[in-house]
């Protein structure tokens, strides 16, 4: 940590400006409980690598077609280096608050208040979005088992059927993360595990058959799939690229449970490693092996094919791993989905519990179940937003709920490249001490926030235009993105005059600074 000013750092204790140690007041959640296999599980859970392939994948062949690969690879890249700024941060100040905390650490309490709040909405809508993926897939999954093509499709003809269950599987998710983070935990287990090892039988299955005699669209795998200078123009590249960011989002979750992590200091930054390479390699196998399947074409089972687009493995499922079998990969996304519903639920309940901690958010949101060692009133807050968001959006417009979704890559984008510079700047004073904090404070980090940030500014501009991938619809000569994406930051900007009229203390810097040692609870 920076010696700037009067704080001084010796090995894991942070001392005051007195230069005694002050330990941090405990939260209150279930510490030690969670390690590295745990937090890497989490972590993979709330990335959800079979709902988001076959969300996405379509959507990076539209645009890349065989580059498919190199786009996840380019993907990875700003990610995986915004997690070593996560990492390095987390080693001194190991705090649930994770981006909310840090940014205000590094800029000041208006950059992480703002921050705070982007990363919470970002969640919430998604909680929303993950619920109504579980509805159709469940109801897909019914209509295969009972061969009937109205039960199926009842997701889809039926609101008050949609609406109803998306309620019910989201009410179910909001108990399991009250009940702790060791009930999460061993259910993330069992559905992480499943989601993976049907993704392999996929994978083996897609390669052997892959040419064979029924396979006319097959293509024979090249390296020059990998190859970033060739076939790709820059605009293809750019738009790929933001598709594929969003399909590693969810790895910081394993650095939002530090608080309740085994060694808080070391432990979460690992496993968000962990989780980051694990899904690369899940994306790189899967999306090879589809299109050595499938090809990049608009035949019937085509990646390029624009009835494939949003959901691959509903057209590939039955060709690829034959019947009954096939169910089993209708299971794996539905899992995937109520897996990562699960556990998205604790970075939200958590950076709420870390702002509230911290005088940011209203003192209510600072309070933990004293059985379950939870912030259960945030999860019950965090499900019923959700719920509300995703049911009014739906009877006004589906393709408004769409809209939504796709504005999420912005605020990833924001939160995410903030954390990332955040790190350069708080450890300003130490960059060049050492080649270690050169590499993992100041160069992995900028490159890391920079790629995201240049991926914010150039979705931000492209999603001015009605034209932009949605619901084509204009709201001032605006497309929707645009307006939902850069209206929910400033909606931020809104609330956090008003909370600072609440409480003015975490804005006058007296609750978090630079220097802050110690936590203050709210009474």
């Amino acid at each position: 940590m920076s010696t700037e000013g009067s704080q001084h750092h010796v090995g894991d204790a942070l001392l005051g400006p007195d230069g005694h140690h002050h330990p941090e007041k405990d939260k209150g959640l279930a510490g030690g409980s969670v390690g590295l296999l745990g937090g890497t599980v989490l972590g993979i859970s709330s990335v959800a690598p079979a709902y988001t392939l076959t969300a996405t994948i379509g959507l990076v062949v539209a645009v890349a077609g065989v580059k498919m690969p190199i786009i996840f690879i380019a993907g990875f890249i700003p990610m995986f280096f915004a997690a070593y700024a996560y990492r390095e941060f987390n080693r001194v100040d190991p705090d649930c608050g994770t981006s909310f905390t840090w940014t205000t650490r590094a800029f000041g309490p208006y950059v992480g208040w703002l921050g705070g709040f982007v990363a919470i909405v970002a969640t919430i809508i998604v909680l929303a979005n993950l619920a109504a993926i579980g509805v159709q897939f469940f109801y897909q999954l019914l209509g295969s088992v009972f061969n009937n093509p109205t039960l199926g499709a009842i997701w889809d003809t039926n609101k008050a059927v949609n609406i109803g269950t998306c309620l019910v599987f989201l009410a179910l998710a909001t108990a399991i993360a009250y009940r702790g983070i060791t009930t999460t935990e061993k259910v993330q287990f069992v559905l992480v595990g499943f989601q993976l090892l049907v993704l392999a039988w996929f994978v083996v299955a897609a390669v052997t058959k892959a040419g064979g005699p029924d396979d006319p669209d097959g293509l024979a795998f090249s390296w020059d799939w990998l190859n970033p200078f060739t076939g790709l123009t820059l605009s293809a590249f750019v738009a790929g690229l933001g598709a594929s960011i969003f399909s590693f989002w969810g790895w910081d979750t394993a650095l939002t449970i530090n608080e309740e992590s085994k060694d808080s200091d070391k432990t979460p930054g690992r496993a968000a490693l962990l989780c980051v390479l694990s899904i690369l390699l899940t994306y790189l196998l899967v999306s090879i092996s589809a299109m050595m399947y499938a090809g990049v074409g608009d035949g019937e089972y085509g990646l390029g094919n624009p009835d494939n687009a949003e959901n691959v493995f509903g057209t590939l499922a039955e060709p690829v791993m034959g019947n009954p079998w096939y169910n089993l990969l209708f299971l794996a996304v539905l899992a995937s989905s109520a897996a990562s519903l699960m556990t998205t639920f604790l970075p939200t309940t958590r950076t709420m519990l870390g702002m509230a901690s911290y005088r940011a958010l209203p003192a209510r949101f600072a309070s933990i179940h004293p059985k379950f060692k939870t912030p259960g009133f945030n999860t019950i807050v965090a499900g019923c937003i959700a719920g509300a968001f995703y049911t009014i959006l739906f009877l006004v417009s589906e393709a408004v709920l769409t809209d939504t979704i796709l504005s999420l890559g912005l605020m990833i984008c924001f939160y995410y490249g903030l954390t990332a510079i955040g790190c350069v700047w708080y450890f300003r004073a130490e960059l060049f001490t050492s080649f270690n904090n050169f590499i993992f404070k100041f160069l992995l980090p900028l490159i890391g926030g920079l790629g995201l940030w240049f991926v914010f500014f150039v979705t931000l501009k492209d999603s001015a235009s009605p034209d932009y991938d949605g619901s084509g619809v204009a709201i001032f000569g605006l497309g929707v993105v645009f307006v939902l994406g850069l209206g929910l930051i400033l909606l931020g900007v809104v609330l956090m005059f008003v909370m600072r009229m609440r409480d003015k203390a975490f804005f006058q810097g007296r609750t978090l600074n630079r220097n802050t040692a110690t936590l203050i609870i709210p009474e």
